[in-house]
């Protein structure tokens, strides 16, 4: 039986894997810290490999700031941390899919990535704009202070002289609030699947930083817009003008995975006839979109003959003709000539979607090049531009920060600066997101109410996962005041009644309001769990255990599923077989028993139950003879089920 590695993915050695597949002449092995024989890359061989398209680093563009190379490590590293339940201050535990986690996102990220990988549908982030007023308190150990800053962009020799006017004193923030945000968008990216879309707020102080950290993560292919959103309709502030706006960057995970963008049809208003003939008998259309599409591109098989009701042949206006005077008989237009909007063969195909109306105003010219009499329009029907929706503007109005202030007044949560829930319930509908939804700086969870409402008007099944740190509330502020210590505490009471009050107002019960809330803490094995081979004749006493003090099954069972890469959303239950107390994971995917002696009964009535997975302390078994009888119990009862233990 192997054991659970207790321990997220270690990502550079799954890279190194990636690379030995494909080079497997390229990977070495070379001693760690600890004296252990890993693999490594010999990166002179993968040159070699790679020969005629290895770029020299002086000759290539590349983004950079002090500090970038740590970060990028800091994002490979593996964390030996888990995520504790927490039932009491939890809604609706047994029958949630929804999430909230307390912690610092960088390790809850890591701690994400086997359970999580590929599975989320959209991540809207609203993160710290660094504009010199507000702090990120987030505890990464790479943070440059001034003088390893000055050192590092040359402004001080190795002697510690200054080289020149020191200008680049503000780039240090630059650089602290890059290295911040550069390890947190790779890991999120690994997250998306692979029609998954990001959303992130930001303003002017970091915006060309951030799309150049994102282009280089998420691939420039891969940008799909920078939208603007209005923040603020008066300001008094500024020098020149008045800042008004902030920004939305989006990327895709696979740009050709992603789905059009989709938003509603507000003009419904022009729809106002209605088909009294034929199979669409009944529905409301509009007629008055002219057929002739005035455009500065030559399109070779939009430029033809259409025949009116009284014979006429119309084309229009330019300078070439088609040959022959035949419905559809094309010309290859020249610059300047006017096309249709649609190609001959779709022409041939939709007819009876063309309008014509008389007019002594006509644009088009007949086939003796003459002004016609007709004029041609598409006739478009409501039903149809509904469902396929009007692909949303670049620049959002409506969604102004005191929308969000608003809001969270009614819920009389008190919270500074909060987005409106409706601007991410939009962000969430346009791009028809309907999987788990993250927010990785989730604040006052304003990305959560945006599901649940989302959920109760259109019918969706989203679930939300929001991870935040719990920083300290100032004492002076009023969430302090109000009793709340931090600011996870709000997020969490602002889910609770804003999921309540969508329950009232809408009148639904089968709505999802409540989530799970999972608490970031150190393992819950000691360390010599994951270092065996250091134990001294003292540790060998204190390890009869391997597990710490004070932890529960509850504790091991989620780090467990982390190990395994299971959904923490999945259902489970407890039960008591022969006095053991045995969790089962949705139905069968993972049954664990953390009891101190469990017999060889309960082993076999795990083994009848048939699980994809079973877990058990290496410790517990009641007998020696026990736990050499495990694995011929479960190639007996129950083959497929790989056991581990602790």
């Amino acid at each position: 039986m192997d054991k659970m590695k207790m321990s997220s993915p270690d990502l550079t050695a799954a890279n190194i894997e990636k690379i030995a597949e494909l080079f497997p002449n390229v990977v070495t092995e070379a001693k760690d810290e600890q004296g252990n024989l890993v693999h490594k890359i010999d990166f002179e061989k993968l040159k070699q490999e790679l020969s005629s398209d290895v770029i020299d680093g002086d000759e290539s563009y590349d983004f950079t700031w002090v500090g970038k190379k740590q970060a990028m490590v800091e994002a490979n590293k593996p964390t030996n941390k888990t995520l504790r339940p927490c039932l009491e201050d939890s809604v609706n535990w047994d029958k949630t899919e929804n999430l909230y986690i307390e912690g610092d996102n960088l390790e809850v990220l890591k701690i994400l990535q086997e359970s999580y990988l590929n599975k989320i549908k959209m991540i809207y982030i609203d993160p710290p704009y660094n504009t010199g007023n507000d702090s990120f308190i987030y505890p990464d150990d790479y943070k440059t202070n001034k003088d390893q800053y000055d050192e590092e962009v040359g402004a001080i020799d190795e002697s510690g002289y200054r080289m020149f006017k020191n200008t680049e004193t503000n780039g240090r923030f630059h650089s602290s609030w890059c290295s911040m945000m550069y390890p947190r968008l790779k890991l999120a990216r690994n997250l998306l699947s692979e029609d998954g879309v990001i959303f992130i707020s930001i303003d002017d102080n970091e915006v060309d930083n951030l799309k150049k950290m994102c282009d280089e993560i998420y691939g420039s292919e891969n940008f799909i817009s920078k939208v603007v959103r209005i923040a603020k309709t008066t300001s008094f502030r500024g020098n020149h003008f008045a800042p008004s706006k902030d920004y939305i960057l989006v990327y895709a995970k696979s740009i050709s995975a992603v789905v059009q963008f989709c938003d509603d049809v507000d003009n419904t208003s022009q729809f106002k006839k209605i088909e009294t003939t034929g199979s669409r008998a009944g529905e409301y259309y509009r007629d008055d979109i002219a057929f002739y599409l005035s455009t500065l591109e030559t399109r070779p098989n939009q430029r033809y003959y259409i025949k009116c009701p009284d014979g006429e042949l119309v084309v229009p206006p330019g300078k070439t003709m088609p040959i022959s005077n035949e419905d559809g008989s094309k010309a290859v237009p020249v610059e300047g000539d006017g096309v249709w909007r649609w190609e001959v063969s779709q022409y041939m195909n939709k007819k009876d979607l063309l309008v014509f109306k008389e007019t002594s105003r006509s644009p088009l010219l007949n086939q003796y090049g003459k002004q016609a009499k007709w004029n041609i329009y598409t006739k478009s029907y409501l039903k149809d531009k509904q469902e396929k929706g009007n692909i949303p503007r670049d620049v959002f109005e409506g969604y102004l920060n005191r929308n969000g202030s608003e809001e969270l007044s009614l819920l009389n949560v008190p919270f500074s600066f909060p987005k409106p829930s409706k601007l991410v319930k939009y962000l969430a509908k346009i791009s028809q997101s309907d999987g788990v939804v993250l927010d990785f700086f989730s604040g006052s969870a304003t990305t959560a109410h945006a599901v649940m409402q989302l959920n109760a008007e259109d019918g969706g099944k989203r679930k939300f996962i929001m991870v935040q740190l719990p920083e300290v509330c100032d004492e002076k502020s009023e969430a302090y005041k109000a009793g709340y210590p931090n600011i996870c505490e709000i997020g969490k009471e602002r889910i609770r009644r804003a999921g309540k009050k969508i329950v009232e107002e809408t009148g639904k019960t089968d709505l999802d309001i409540g989530f799970r809330v999972l608490k970031l803490d150190d393992s819950n094995m000691k360390d010599v769990y994951y270092t065996p081979d250091e134990l001294s004749q003292s540790d060998l006493v204190e390890s009869i255990s391997n597990i710490k003090d004070g932890r529960s099954g509850y504790d091991l069972l989620y780090q467990c599923m982390l190990d395994w890469g299971l959904e923490l959303s999945l259902p489970h239950e407890t039960l008591r077989i022969n006095n053991n107390e045995v969790h089962i994971v949705n139905d069968g995917d993972l049954i664990a028993c953390f009891d101190d002696k469990v017999s060889e009964d309960t082993i076999k009535q795990i083994a009848d139950k048939k699980p994809l997975r079973a877990v058990f302390k290496d410790s517990s078994f009641a007998t020696p003879a026990t736990r050499i009888n495990v694995d011929e119990i479960f190639k007996l009862k129950s083959p497929q089920t790989t056991i581990k233990v602790l």
